[in-house]
């Protein structure tokens, strides 16, 4: 066995919904000798769960060369006959907003029932509607097509990064925009479906949707769910980056997650619905060659 390392170290913690804790000669398993404060402030909030953390103050810290003493075991996900089905996709309609200042769709018919009639049997009709749309409408997936040219589109990705996903949800406090890397240590979100749960949902349809204070996820936090090898990343706002004048249009947590092959899905709804884990996750779009976003009829099963 080669060496092992601990660290040693005082934390002061504050939660973003208020209050905070204080720990002195805190001992850690870490991975190697060196780790930076923000490392260290991560792995000591994953470890101990705790949620809704704003930020960790790091002192006094020491590493040991000490055999590791074991890490906090991982609850297995229940299964069982008996489920429930969670809806998580806006229904889209004729001339609804997704994007402010975006196109919505338009919903008309291509063949009536009526028109119908004069081709088949006596009693036999049909109706076909046509839908003009952008693919950037109600729930949809945005794929690294959609940010890097050559990359995957709607006929790239994989199944297995759409379909019956382990979730966990990451309930984000009313008041806070910026979803950072703190505030998802404590989550374990390898293979997982991560759906950030703002509750902006409840503005869909209306001009404060797109408002400027929308919550979104930050590039810095964006790399972590990258590193710690999430499947995918949703987000029950308007976009996953931050669309205030102040971020100049740049686009961090796209960038980050699709170069890394990882799918966004967005405009999601009815995340209050679910627990932090135990559910299975679907967004899957038709394939469609060419596109790199497309709507989903995006669902959780519950197994009870």
């Amino acid at each position: 066995m080669g060496e092992q390392w601990r660290a040693q170290f005082d934390a002061e913690v504050s939660f973003a919904n208020g209050g905070g804790l204080r720990t002195e000669g805190f001992r850690l398993d870490i991975p190697g000798r060196e780790i930076t404060d923000g490392d260290l402030a991560a792995l000591f909030v994953r470890h101990l769960g705790l949620l809704m953390v704003a930020d960790v103050r790091i002192s006094a810290k020491t590493i040991i060369e000490e055999p590791h003493k074991g890490g906090r075991g991982v609850a297995v996900e229940g299964s069982g006959a008996d489920r429930r089905l969670v809806e998580l996709s806006h229904v889209i309609s004729d001339g609804m907003t997704t994007l402010p200042g975006w196109p919505g769709p338009r919903i008309t018919d291509w063949l009536t029932f009526a028109a119908s009639r004069e081709r088949y049997a006596p009693g036999t009709e049909f109706h076909v509607a046509r839908i003009d749309m952008i693919a950037n409408t109600g729930t949809y997936l945005d794929t690294p097509a959609h940010r890097w040219a050559d990359r995957a589109d709607l006929t790239g990705v994989s199944l297995d990064r759409l379909a019956d996903l382990p979730g966990v949800v990451v309930r984000v406090p009313a008041g806070i925009r910026a979803v950072d890397r703190l505030m998802l240590a404590a989550y374990e979100v390898a293979g997982r479906a991560v759906l950030l749960y703002t509750g902006w949902d409840a503005h869909f349809g209306t001009e404060r949707y797109g408002a400027p204070e929308a919550p979104y996820l930050t590039g810095d936090a964006a790399q972590a769910l990258v590193d710690a090898g999430a499947a995918v990343v949703g987000i029950d706002s308007i976009n996953i980056d931050d669309m205030s004048p102040a971020a100049a249009g740049v686009r961090p947590a796209h960038s980050t997650l699709l170069a890394a092959g990882i799918p966004i899905v967005e405009h999601l709804t009815g995340l209050d619905a679910l627990p932090p884990t135990g559910f299975r996750f679907t967004a899957a779009p038709p394939m469609v060659a060419g596109m790199g976003t497309f709507p989903v009829r995006a669902f959780a099963v519950i197994n009870a």
